[in-house]
């Protein structure tokens, strides 16, 4: 199936452009969420009237967003959990749980949005990207430590 882009979207293509993707990609994902128009004479003249308010849309997003990249770069988020004496977690630390975190530092940031490049298990130092717009990212730290138990 042939659609219109209306947003960037990574590894398939710019706004505007028509691309060829897999039946069900378009229908349950690209056409619900907005993200693209199927690619007919009426689409084409419809997404050629609306372009300039869709390009006014995106830019506006994306200062939004690049807004909140400047916070959130460099920003550190410490996360408590139960360890053993190693450093192995009880458990993993998932994106809920960094979204939880950010939200308590005031930052209202989606799941969907948090990328982990590894699963974590383990006492530490970890690099989270943060997906913020198609086009703009932020890098935050996320420090996992250690509960110091009372039973001794």
């Amino acid at each position: 199936m042939e659609v219109i882009l209306l947003e960037r979207i990574a590894r398939l293509g710019n706004m505007g452009e028509i691309v060829k993707v897999r039946n069900g990609y378009a229908r349950n994902f690209l056409l619900p969420q907005k993200k693209a128009l199927r690619a007919n004479e009426d689409s084409k003249k419809v997404f050629e009237e609306r372009r300039h308010i869709i390009e006014a849309e995106n830019a506006k997003t994306r200062g939004e967003a690049e807004a909140r990249a400047q916070k959130l770069n460099g920003m550190t988020v410490t996360i408590v959990r139960q360890a053993s004496q190693e450093g192995k977690l009880y458990g993993s630390v998932t994106v809920r749980d960094i979204s939880e975190a950010l939200k308590e530092a005031g930052h209202e940031i989606a799941k969907s949005q948090i990328i982990l490049s590894t699963i974590i298990k383990t006492t530490g130092e970890y690099p989270v990207r943060l997906a913020l717009h198609a086009e703009v990212t932020a890098v935050a730290t996320l420090k996992v430590a250690r509960i110091e138990s009372d039973a001794a």
